[in-house]
């Protein structure tokens, strides 16, 4: 840790996650929005399952650690969600045992401190036609369908409305854009800059409506260091500096009303 000590949010979960700082992702426009406000720490793992997420649990988020998350958004699901393997291998996990498992990280989540909050992101859909045409058959073993995201989905999000925790369904949000299969994905499965603005609509959108003491939305957090200095570049009067601590740049603008 270097520095005065900001709140920190910690992105855990699969390849949705680990992907999310490309170019356009979803984690690299949390990460700009909160510039100077709170430290965006990456903690993805492609391919990972719920089974996975367990395993790690406490090393990723240690009860004794000297500072705890301020936020943390969890997302496992999309692999749970591919149909079994044969051999028994594979990232399948059936759907009761899948709600087991995050109900356990939620509940390790919830007691690493009482200001630690969480989202929960779903499985988002899939375009089942690109999938075919980027892998062929290759994975039609342990196939992903919409059916299985979908119900997935809806599992995870019945979860937290029963441990009082905030849920995003994906699966619903992105199928709300008419031409949805063919934007918000790179191969069918991971999500094209299409994809990551609904999600980071949909993240922003809770942090604005939840009654969280502290606030968490980006617009109400303060900017480390935001004093005056006449080292500033000098204004049009030619006499003071301007103090651009809370500059909005264009490309943040998007984001202000939701």
């Amino acid at each position: 840790m270097t520095g005065p000590i900001r709140p920190q949010f910690v992105l855990f979960g699969s390849s949705i996650v680990q992907m999310s700082y490309n170019v356009g992702g979803w984690g690299a426009i949390i990460a700009d929005l909160y510039a100077r406000k709170a430290d965006v720490i990456l903690r993805g793992y492609s391919g990972w399952n719920s089974r996975m997420a367990l395993q790690v649990l406490d090393q990723v988020f240690p009860k004794d650690a000297a500072v705890q998350p301020s936020l943390v958004i969890v997302y496992f699901g999309g692999n749970d969600a591919t149909n079994p393997h044969p051999t028994g291998l594979g990232a399948h996990v059936p759907l009761p045992e899948y709600v087991e498992n995050m109900k356990r990280i939620i509940l390790h989540i919830k007691s690493l401190s009482d200001k630690t909050r969480i989202i929960c992101l779903s499985s988002p859909p899939i375009d089942e036609e690109k999938i075919r045409q980027i892998f062929g058959n290759a994975l039609d073993d342990q196939a992903r369908t919409n059916e299985g995201c979908r119900i997935y989905s809806e599992a995870l999000v019945e979860l937290c409305q029963e441990m009082d925790v905030e849920a995003v369904n994906l699966c619903t949000a992105i199928q709300q854009k008419d031409d949805w299969a063919k934007t918000s994905f790179i191969d069918g499965i991971h999500l094209s800059a299409d994809g990551c603005k609904i999600v980071v609509k949909e993240i922003l959108k809770v942090l604005k409506r939840v009654d969280w003491e502290p606030s968490l939305h980006w617009l109400s957090m303060p900017s480390e260091f935001p004093d005056d200095s006449p080292y500033y570049v000098v204004g049009p009067d030619g006499k003071t500096t301007l103090n651009v601590t809370g500059h909005i740049c264009t490309w943040q603008k998007e984001w202000v009303n939701i």
